[in-house]
């Protein structure tokens, strides 16, 4: 009885995953693909304090006629960290990427974060900037 329970849990996670994957490939071969927008590509911190709040947000919209789906996030450093909608966005409908970065880390920086998409434009970098003052003792 467990193994067969097993087996209908398995056939059906599987299911759920094939019709994932499927549903992008179909938006691949659909000249309606979803399209992405960002009000912003890049977010300037200026100077900031160090150990303060080292998080921006860039707003994306879906412009397109098909959900966007974002496959991956990715910063270019371990300091920067990413969070992102993992739900997909419907047509006219915006969702927002959080970024945080470390200022712990005192000087000039320039980081960027990778967002992989099923949009028509399936990549695209968005930057965050500034400095970080010395710690004050």
């Amino acid at each position: 009885m467990k193994k067969l329970l097993f087996i209908l849990l398995t056939f059906i996670s599987i299911s759920f995953t094939a019709y994932s994957q499927e549903e992008i490939k179909t938006n691949k071969e659909n000249k309606e693909l979803p399209e992405i927008f960002f009000e912003k590509t890049v977010h300037d911190y200026g100077t900031i304090k160090y150990e303060s709040d080292g998080t921006c947000e860039f707003t994306f919209k879906n412009t397109g006629k098909e959900p966007l789906l974002l496959t991956q996030v990715q910063a270019s450093c371990g300091c920067t960290t990413p969070t992102w909608p993992k739900e997909p966005v419907k047509p006219g409908e915006t969702g927002t990427i959080v970024v945080k970065y470390n200022t712990k880390i005192p000087g000039v920086f320039s980081k960027s974060v990778r967002v992989y998409s099923n949009a028509k434009t399936n990549l695209v970098t968005l930057t965050i900037k500034g400095s970080v003052e010395n710690k004050v003792n």
